[in-house]
């Protein structure tokens, strides 16, 4: 289990990927590490700190080899709370439309909230005398193997250079204040704040500024939308939309799903998310399946790269009770009503409006 919580709901053993219980997400706005999310493609590297090496080359002037400790004392140090998400979050809502074989049923829980530290990326890359092109791409490799990559590879992916220069982007050694578990990357991972988690990438060794992205599988071939009527193991490189920005995104983490709760008033809580530097508008709430809404209380998120905690005191009355959720961001978007509209054959991006149902007893 790697030290987290026995009540992790664990997707696979190995690779390792556990989901924590919608209610302890609620628990705090910044996940403890024990309960944090855990999404892998193979074993776990390890990779002792005085032995690990990041080399930077590419398009730069200066290609550069950091260790640890010049990575830790040699640049300046930065922190930011940061909200990670699998694409694949709240993918068993579309599993409920149609099958998609071969993917994990992530449910409320592929997705959690950390600070994370260590010296910005732009940092580094300026130290290696980067070209300045927003054309270019950085790309990640790691030297974690992945069974499912065809052909079978180390792990990879990349972002544009465009955003791996921004000041919210990290090479984080640590989590939450202490050093970053071997589990969630460590000794040293990239965070890529606003991009779903697949771009941040883990145990990071190597970055590479380039004409093109990653031609890795994770970015060529994975983590894309592809059509509905797309053979996903017949895709050719490139084909789909490559993921990169989270989508605006909400779900409900108290109640849950199926549970029996006594007549009476009852607080409703759970998360709200936007792209890429975008705001959370408002949080709207329906118990009648969307006939009526009223607005939720939002409540301050604890950095603009993190969720963004929601609530409304409900009057619960014996019987049935459906309660659903909707965000909106603070250009106006909202998201689609339901998941059967964003089906696609890997499962990733649902954010259809969240819905879980009740008894009231």
């Amino acid at each position: 289990m790697w030290g987290k919580r026995e009540d992790m709901i664990v997707r696979g053993r190995l690779p390792f990927n556990a989901e924590p219980p919608p209610s302890v997400l609620a628990s705090s706005e910044i996940t403890a590490v024990d309960a944090f999310y855990a999404r892998n493609h193979g074993p776990f590297p390890d990779i002792p700190t005085e032995r690990w090496r990041l080399g930077v080359d590419g398009r730069v002037d200066n290609p550069l080899t950091v260790t640890y400790a010049q990575l830790t004392t040699g640049f300046e140090q930065h922190s930011v709370v940061a909200t990670l998400a699998c694409a694949g979050n709240r993918r068993a809502e579309l599993l409920a439309v149609r099958p998609i074989p071969g993917k994990e049923p992530w449910e409320h829980g592929a997705i959690s909230t950390a600070e994370w530290a260590g010296p910005r990326l732009a940092d580094v890359l300026q130290a290696a005398g980067v070209y300045h092109d927003d054309r270019l791409h950085v790309a990640f490799a790691a030297p974690d193997v992945a069974q499912e990559a065809r052909p079978v590879q180390s792990y990879g992916s990349s972002i544009p250079l465009s955003k791996a220069l921004r000041e919210e982007v990290l090479l984080a050694w640590q989590m939450n204040s202490q050093p970053l578990p071997r589990v969630h990357g460590g000794p040293v991972r990239v965070v890529v704040p606003g991009y779903i988690g697949a771009r941040s990438v883990k145990w990071v060794t190597a970055v590479t500024i380039q004409s093109v992205p990653s031609q890795n599988y994770f970015q060529a071939l994975d983590y894309r939308i592809l059509p509905p009527e797309a053979d996903p193991e017949a895709v050719a490189p490139g084909e789909g939309i490559s993921l990169s920005s989270l989508a605006l995104n909400c779900d409900i983490l108290v109640p849950t799903e199926g549970d029996q709760i006594p007549r009476g008033s009852r607080t409703v809580r759970g998360w709200a998310i936007a792209g890429d530097g975008h705001g959370i508008g408002r949080v709207d709430v329906s118990v009648d399946d969307g006939r009526s809404w009223r607005q939720a209380d939002l409540h301050p998120a604890p950095s603009r790269w993190a969720w963004r905690p929601w609530s409304l005191t409900v009057d619960m009355r014996p019987g049935p009770l459906n309660i659903t959720a909707r965000a909106w961001d603070d250009a106006g978007a909202t998201q689609p009503e339901s998941p059967a509209s964003i089906w696609n054959p890997r499962g990733y991006g649902n954010n259809a409006w969240a819905r879980i149902k009740l008894t009231i007893l």
